[in-house]
C-alpha cells in the first residue's frame, strides 16, 4: 500500500497480528480517528460512514485509481468499483457490487459514488448516446430516493425499497444501457415529504396528514426545497415529460388526501340504520379531482366493496369502519407501490440499450450495483422489520457462501489444496422463515387464506407448534421466565446480527391484500393516462372469478429468491458499511455498537476465511513487479526460466518458502506477517532506489542535453557557414558593376548581415568607401588636389554642425590678388605681398580677404585678413595694407564659427589676443567663405602634423587682455552691412538677413 504509513493501522484487517474482536475494533477505531473510512477484509472493503464531507471524492481521486490494483493505493471505494469494471472489461464477466448495513450506515451514499466512479472512467470519445446514459444512470438515483427513501429517526435518507441497477457495457467498456429492479418496498409511508403545491389542495406543514405526521418533527439536513428542485431537474433530465410530472404531484396528493379520510359509525336509529360515512367528505372531493374519477365511485369504493355471487349476481358489502380503514390503507399503498413501480419501468425505457444485435455488435456485459436497506431492530418490530431482517440473513447467507466458493474455485483453478474452515452458517435461520408448509411465510400464508376469524394470536400459537424445537426461535410461551416479551403477542429469532423479538400484531392484515377490486376498476378507469396506465388489472369484469391474489410474504420472498439467483450469477464485489453511531455525530466511533454491527456483519469470520487458506495472493508479474528490487536474482530483471521460478528464488533468499503455496499463475502467502516482512525490506530499499534511479535519470538527462547542445553548435555552424556564403555570394553579385564609372557602386545598396559577419561587413563597407574614393581621387588634376583636400578638411572638421560651409562653388582662396574680388587695390595688395614674402620667406597663400573687426575697446574697423603657411596677417588696407599684427602660424591654436549663414569667425592663439572678424565685401554680396577658411587652416595643420580645435557654436567664447567675453550673432533684416555692437562684456554681430 502507497501514501499509509503504519501510524493509519493496518490497511487490510487481514494483516492484524491476531484476529480478535479486541483487535479489529482498534484497527477500525485508529483509521477512523485518523480520516481512514475505508480498510479492506481481502477484497472486501468496510466503509464507516463518516457523517460528514471528506476530500476523497472527485476527479483526482478517480484519477488515481483508474486501472490500478486494489492493494496499490489505500483502501477506497473507487478501487473496489475499479476492480468491478476491469473484470468486466478484461474477462467479459458479469460482475456485482453488493453494498451491505444497517440503516443509516452509508450504503445510498456508497452505490452514488460508485456510478459516479463507472460514469466518469467511460465515454472516451464524447459520444452523445454514452452521455445520455450517464446521465440517466445519475439522474435515477435522486429520482428513486425521493419516491423510496423516508426520513425515519434512524435516518434521514433511509431506503425503504431494495435497488438493484444493472448496467450495460458494450465490448469496448462503454455503457450502452441499464435496468433498474426494485425489490421489497415496503408498504409504509411513514417519513415520505411534503412536496406538493397549494393547488393541490395541501398545506405545507406535513404534521397535517397522517401518512408523513411521524417524520414531520423529525430535523432535516437539507432543505425541502432544494430537494424538491434536485429531483425536478433529474426527472427533466432523465426525460420525464410535464405532463407525466405533473400526473406524479396529482398522485402523492391524493394518496395523501386519502390516508386524512376517517370513517364513523351512523347511529342505528337513524336514517341510515348503522350505516358508515366519511367525517370530512371535502377530502374526498379532492381524491375524485386528482385522481380524475367520478366522486360517487370514490365515496363507493371506500364505504363498500362489490362481491360476485356464485350466480354471477353482484352482491354491495357495507364496510364496518375497521374495514374501511384497513382498505382505505391498502389502497394508499397499493397506489404508491403502483407509481413507484411505473417511475422504474419509465426510467428502464429510456436507460434501456437500443438498437442491439448480439450477433452484429458482440455480447453484452453487465456491472450490477445493489444498494438495499440493512439489518433493523427497534423497540417494536413488526411484519417490516421481519421481512428485512430476513433480507438480509438471505444476503449473508449468500455472501458466506460466495466468499467460499471463489475461495474454493480460486485454490482449485490455482491447483491449491482447499483446506475446511469452520463458519457461522445460517441456514438454519433462512430455513425457518421460508421453509414450504412449516416455514414463517408459509404459517403466515395459510392463515390469511384460512376461513374463519383467524387472529394474530392464533397464528402465533401455530408458529409455537411448529418450532418449539428450532433453535433459533423462542417466544414467551415456550420459555414463559422471559418476562422481556409478552404472551400471545412476541417471538424471538436468533438472527446472525442478534436477537430480534417481533409483535405479531398486524402481521395477518400486514400479509393478506385488502385491495378490493373496486379500486382497481376505480382506478382504471380514470381520466388520467398516466394513473390508467398503473391499473390494467382493473379492466378485468367484475364477475370474473380469480385467483386469490399474493400475498405480501410471499411476493417478498420471490423478490429475494430472483434477487439471490441474479447475484450469484455474476462475479461479486462486497462493500459492507459501518454505522459508528447512533447520533450521527462526525468524528465519534461508539465501540460497543460497531462491535454489534462487526459481528453480525460476520467481518471478523469473513477475515478468518481469509486467513485459513492465504491471507494474500499475487500474479507472479504483480509479486515480482512490487519486489523483485529486494533479491539479486531478480534486480532490476531476472534470467531464470519464468517469473514463477524468480519468485521462488526470491522467496528463497528470504527463508519464506515454506509459508507460501505456488499457484499456476499466482503466489499464495499464507500469513500476514510474511507480507509485512516483504514490505518492510522493500521500504527499506525504496530510497536506495530512487536515488539511484535519481542518479541515472539525471545522468541521462544530462547526455541528453549534451547532446541536443552538440547537435545545436553542429546545426549553428553548418547554418553560419551556409548564411556566410549565402552573404557572400549576394555581395558578388550585388556589386558585379561597381568598377564601372562615373558612379563606381555609389547607387548599390547593402544587403542586411548576419549577426555574425556585422562586423565583416563593417570593414568591407569602409573598404569599398576608400576603393571609390580612390577611383574617383585618381582622375582629380593634381590643380584641383589642394582644393579638394581642403573641402574633405573642411567637412571633417564642421561635422555636419553648420548649415553652408561654400562646398558647392570653387575656392579661390586669394580674394585680395583677384580684381574681380578686390578691384581697386589688388594691385597694391600684390606689392604688399611680394615684400612679404621676400622678407617672412612663406610659401603660398592659403586665405585672404577683407574682414570687419572689433577689438577689445569695443571699436569695429575694416580690416584684411591675410594667411599664409608661415603667418597670420591682420593688414589695413587704406594704408596699403600695411600689417597691423602677424601672428605665427604655430601659435593659432584654433578657430571658432557658428551655425548659421553668418561670417563670424574667433582665430584663437597661444599668448595672444583672440581674433573676431566677420568676412565681407566679397562677391558676390554676403558670400559663404567661412568653410573655405576652416578647410584650409584645418588641411595646413593636418599636413604639418599641428593640433587645431574648430568648434561651432552661435555663442563663442573669446579671451582679450585677460577679459573673458562672449560673441554671437543677430540677424537683423534692416541691417545693410555686416558690423558689431559691443556691450560691457559681449560683442554681436548684426548679420543682414534676408
Amino acid at each position: 500500500m502507497e501514501e499509509e504509513g503504519p501510524e493509519y493501522g493496518k490497511p487490510d484487517f487481514v494483516l492484524l497480528d491476531q484476529v480478535t474482536m479486541e483487535d479489529f475494533m482498534e484497527n477500525l477505531k485508529l483509521r477512523f480517528e485518523k480520516g481512514r473510512i475505508y480498510t479492506y477484509i481481502g477484497e472486501v472493503l468496510v466503509s464507516v460512514n463518516p457523517y460528514q464531507e471528506l476530500p476523497l471524492y472527485g476527479p483526482e481521486a478517480i484519477a488515481q485509481h483508474q486501472g490500478r490494483e486494489l492493494y496499490e493505493r489505500p483502501p477506497h471505494l473507487y478501487a473496489v468499483a475499479n476492480a468491478a469494471y476491469k473484470a468486466m472489461k478484461r474477462r467479459s464477466r458479469d460482475t456485482c457490487i453488493v453494498i451491505s448495513g444497517e440503516s443509516g450506515a452509508g450504503k445510498t451514499e456508497a452505490s452514488k459514488y460508485i456510478m459516479q466512479y463507472i460514469a466518469a472512467v467511460t465515454n472516451p470519445s464524447q459520444r452523445a448516446e454514452v452521455e445520455r446514459v450517464k446521465e440517466v444512470l445519475l439522474g435515477s438515483t435522486c429520482v428513486l430516493e425521493a419516491f423510496g427513501n423516508a426520513r425515519t429517526n434512524r435516518n434521514h435518507n433511509s431506503s425503504r425499497f431494495g435497488k438493484y441497477m444493472d448496467i450495460n457495457f458494450d465490448f469496448k467498456g462503454e455503457p450502452i444501457g441499464g435496468h433498474i429492479h426494485s425489490y421489497l418496498l415496503e408498504k409504509v409511508l411513514q417519513g415520505s415529504e411534503d412536496k406538493v403545491l397549494q393547488e393541490l389542495h395541501l398545506e405545507r406543514n406535513p404534521a397535517l396528514y397522517n401518512f408523513t405526521r411521524q417524520g414531520a418533527g423529525l430535523s432535516t439536513l437539507d432543505s425541502d426545497e432544494k430537494n424538491y428542485q434536485a429531483v425536478t431537474q433529474a426527472m427533466k433530465v432523465i426525460g420525464f415529460s410535464p405532463e407525466e410530472v405533473g400526473s406524479v404531484h396529482r398522485i402523492l396528493a391524493a394518496i395523501l388526501h386519502l390516508g386524512n379520510i376517517e370513517f364513523v359509525e351512523m347511529e342505528s336509529n337513524g336514517p341510515e340504520k348503522g350505516g358508515l360515512a366519511v367525517a370530512e367528505e371535502v377530502l374526498v372531493d379532492h381524491v375524485a379531482e386528482l385522481t380524475a374519477t367520478p366522486r360517487d365511485l370514490v365515496l363507493r369504493s371506500l364505504l363498500a366493496r362489490t362481491v360476485a355471487s356464485g350466480g354471477r349476481d353482484l352482491i354491495e358489502k357495507g364496510h364496518t369502519a375497521a374495514e374501511a380503514c384497513y382498505a382505505r390503507d391498502a389502497c394508499a399503498k397499493a397506489v404508491y407501490q403502483r407509481l413507484f413501480e411505473w417511475v422504474v419501468d419509465r426510467i428502464n425505457s429510456i436507460m434501456e440499450a437500443r438498437g442491439r444485435d448480439p450477433r452484429r455488435d458482440g455480447k453484452d456485459t453487465v456491472i450490477g450495483v445493489l444498494d438495499i436497506y440493512g439489518f433493523e431492530v427497534f423497540p417494536v418490530n413488526s411484519f417490516e422489520q421481519f421481512c428485512i431482517n430476513y433480507c438480509n440473513e438471505k444476503l449473508q447467507q449468500l455472501f458466506i457462501q460466495l466468499i467460499l466458493k471463489q475461495e474454493q474455485e480460486e485454490y482449485q483453478r490455482e491447483g491449491i489444496t482447499w483446506q475446511t474452515i469452520e463458519y457461522f452458517n445460517n441456514a438454519a435461520i433462512v430455513e425457518l422463515v421460508e421453509r414450504p408448509h412449516r416455514g414463517i411465510l408459509a404459517v403466515l400464508d395459510e392463515a390469511c387464506s384460512s376461513a374463519g376469524p383467524i387472529t394474530d394470536r392464533i397464528f402465533l400459537q401455530t408458529l409455537d407448534t411448529h418450532h418449539r424445537h428450532h433453535p433459533h426461535y423462542t417466544s414467551r410461551q415456550l420459555c414463559p421466565t422471559d418476562k422481556t416479551m409478552e404472551f400471545g403477542r412476541d417471538f424471538r429469532i436468533k438472527h446472525y446480527a442478534g436477537d430480534v423479538t417481533y409483535s405479531v400484531e398486524g402481521f395477518i392484515d400486514k400479509n393478506r391484500d385488502f385491495l378490493f377490486q373496486d379500486f382497481k376498476r376505480l382506478l382504471y378507469n380514470s381520466t388520467d393516462p398516466t394513473l390508467k396506465a398503473m391499473w390494467p388489472d382493473g379492466q378485468q369484469d367484475i364477475t370474473e372469478v380469480t385467483k386469490r391474489p399474493l400475498t405480501a410474504g410471499t411476493l417478498f420472498k420471490n423478490s429475494m429468491v430472483a434477487l439471490v439467483e441474479n447475484l450469484a450469477s455474476k462475479e461479486p464485489y462486497y462493500v459492507r458499511c459501518i454505522k459508528p453511531n447512533e447520533d450521527k455525530v462526525p468524528g465519534k466511533l461508539d465501540e460497543s455498537h460497531c462491535r454489534h454491527q462487526v459481528s453480525y456483519l460476520g467481518l471478523l469470520e469473513n477475515v478468518r476465511v481469509r486467513r485459513a487458506g492465504f491471507a494474500s495472493r499475487q500474479p507472479y508479474p504483480r509479486f515480482l513487479l512490487r519486489y523483485k528490487m529486494t533479491c539479486e536474482y531478480t534486480w532490476p530483471n531476472h534470467l531464470l526460466g519464468s517469473d514463477k521460478a524468480a519468485v521462488g528464488a526470491l522467496l528463497e533468499q528470504h527463508g519464506l518458502q515454506g509459508d507460501v503455496a505456488f499457484g499456476h499463475s499466482k503466489l499464495f502467502i499464507r500469513s500476514a506477517q510474511t507480507l509485512v516482512t516483504l514490505e518492510q525490506s522493500r521500504a527499506r530499499l525504496i530510497p536506495i532506489i530512487v536515488l539511484l534511479l535519481q542518479k541515472a535519470w539525471r545522468g541521462t538527462l544530462a547526455r541528453w542535453r549534451c547532446r541536443r547542445l552538440r547537435a545545436i553548435y553542429t546545426i549553428m555552424s553548418w547554418f553560419r557557414r551556409h548564411k556566410v556564403r549565402a552573404h557572400l555570394a549576394e555581395l558578388q553579385r550585388r556589386f558585379q558593376a561597381a568598377r564601372q564609372p562615373p558612379l563606381y557602386g555609389r547607387d548599390l545598396t547593402w544587403p542586411p548581415a548576419p549577426a555574425v559577419l556585422q562586423p565583416f561587413q563593417d570593414t568591407c563597407r569602409a573598404l569599398f568607401c576608400r576603393w571609390r574614393a580612390r577611383q574617383l581621387v585618381k582622375n582629380i588634376p593634381p590643380s584641383d588636389m589642394a582644393q579638394i583636400k581642403a573641402k574633405v578638411a573642411a567637412m571633417g572638421a564642421l561635422q555636419g554642425l553648420r548649415q553652408d560651409w561654400g562646398c558647392q562653388r570653387a575656392w579661390a582662396r586669394d580674394y585680395l590678388s583677384s580684381a574681380s574680388d578686390n578691384p581697386t587695390a589688388s594691385g597694391l595688395f600684390a606689392q604688399r605681398l611680394k615684400s612679404l614674402r621676400e622678407k617672412d620667406g612663406f610659401g603660398a597663400v592659403l586665405f585672404s580677404s577683407h574682414v570687419r573687426k572689433v577689438n577689445r575697446f569695443r571699436k569695429s574697423r575694416d580690416r584684411a585678413l591675410l594667411l599664409t603657411d608661415r603667418h597670420l596677417y591682420k593688414l589695413e588696407p587704406g594704408k596699403q595694407y600695411r600689417v597691423m599684427r602677424a601672428v605665427p602660424l604655430q601659435a593659432v591654436t584654433g578657430v571658432s564659427v557658428t551655425s548659421g549663414r553668418d561670417q563670424l569667425v574667433v582665430l584663437h592663439a597661444r599668448g595672444q589676443d583672440d581674433l573676431v572678424v566677420c568676412l565681407h565685401r566679397t562677391q558676390p554680396e554676403l558670400d559663404n567663405r567661412v568653410g573655405e577658411l576652416v578647410g584650409v587652416l584645418a588641411a595646413h595643420c593636418q599636413g604639418e602634423g599641428q593640433a587645431l580645435e574648430v568648434r561651432v557654436s552661435d555663442c563663442i567664447p573669446l579671451s582679450q587682455r585677460g577679459a573673458r567675453r562672449l560673441v554671437s550673432v543677430e540677424p537683423k533684416p534692416e541691417q545693410p552691412a555686416p558690423d558689431f555692437r559691443c556691450s560691457r562684456n559681449a560683442f554681436t554681430l548684426l548679420w543682414p538677413s534676408p
